[in-house]
């Protein structure tokens, strides 16, 4: 039986570069929610040889995901989901919107996949480096625990601790850094909990990249490009290789950790190039 790999906001960006650099033995489902962009990335991977496939894709909807989930398990087995789908802060929506499909996103997509993965598969989990410039007493990981029990109750507190920032981009911002912190203790959590049937599960925070959303988040989020220690923006193609290797089944014992992949921004912000 053939491998699967699926990869959710694949249809561009660093998703489509890890489409790239995944073995061309495997069979690629592309997913997204805009239909023409994922059949333009199909077409390209299969001019690369690929044999690859467009489904498209709400994560934000369990029902959308179920779908992905049987569409991607008719091909063959699931072996690897780079779930890469989310929103930033400059893109039309609002705190709760951006919560919804970061984090929820997220729970959707590990929980209805893990249940059709066999040993020896992967979930990587895109975070962002936003996940680290949150001090320690914002971030409540018991109201966390609730999106697997109380999605209603888990939005309602988030977005009720993004709404102490002032103005309609901070508070978002502060959604954006709650959803993205939260995902990396989810993958984590997801780690264990699936781990013990062979399922390894990773997180991997980017930095500020040069896709069509990190291009609109350079105005207000550009400052962390001085900290980084190029002091540059990331490269697509940088962080779809770094995504591919990641989910690579021959990097079993990577699980259950964050793979900050920021150019250096974090600890340049924080140490190495802290204002004095």
């Amino acid at each position: 039986m053939k491998t699967v790999c699926v990869i959710t906001g694949g249809g561009s960006g660093m998703g489509l570069e890890a489409a790239k650099c995944m073995p061309k033995e495997k069979i690629l489902v592309i997913s997204g929610r805009t239909l023409k962009k994922l059949e333009g990335a199909v077409e390209e991977l299969k001019a690369l040889g690929y044999e690859a496939y467009a489904k498209p894709c709400d994560t934000s909807n369990r029902d959308s995901v179920k779908e992905l989930v049987s569409f991607s398990a008719s091909l063959g087995e699931i072996k690897n989901v780079i779930n890469s789908a989310g929103v930033s802060p400059a893109m039309k929506g609002t705190p709760e919107g951006i919560l919804q499909i970061n984090a929820l996103g997220m729970v959707y997509v590990n929980q209805e996949f893990s249940k059709v993965m066999n040993p020896g598969s992967v979930i990587v989990d895109v975070s962002s480096n936003s996940a680290y410039v949150l001090p320690s007493f914002l971030i409540n990981k018991k109201a966390y625990a609730l999106a697997e029990t109380d999605e209603e109750a888990f939005l309602k507190k988030l977005v009720k601790k993004s709404s102490l920032a002032k103005g309609e981009y901070e508070r978002k911002g502060f959604a954006y850094a709650l959803s993205k912190n939260f995902v990396v203790w989810y993958a984590k959590k997801c780690a264990f909990e699936y781990g013990k049937r062979g399922i390894r599960v990773v997180s991997l925070s980017p930095g500020l990249i040069a896709t069509d959303m990190g291009n609109l988040e350079k105005k207000d989020g550009g400052m962390l490009i001085q900290f980084s220690a190029e002091e540059r923006m990331g490269r697509p193609e940088e962080l779809g290789f770094a995504l591919a290797t990641v989910a690579d089944e021959r990097n079993g014992y990577l699980a259950g950790v964050d793979v900050l992949c920021d150019g250096g921004s974090t600890n340049g912000m924080k140490e190495f190039k802290k204002k004095k």
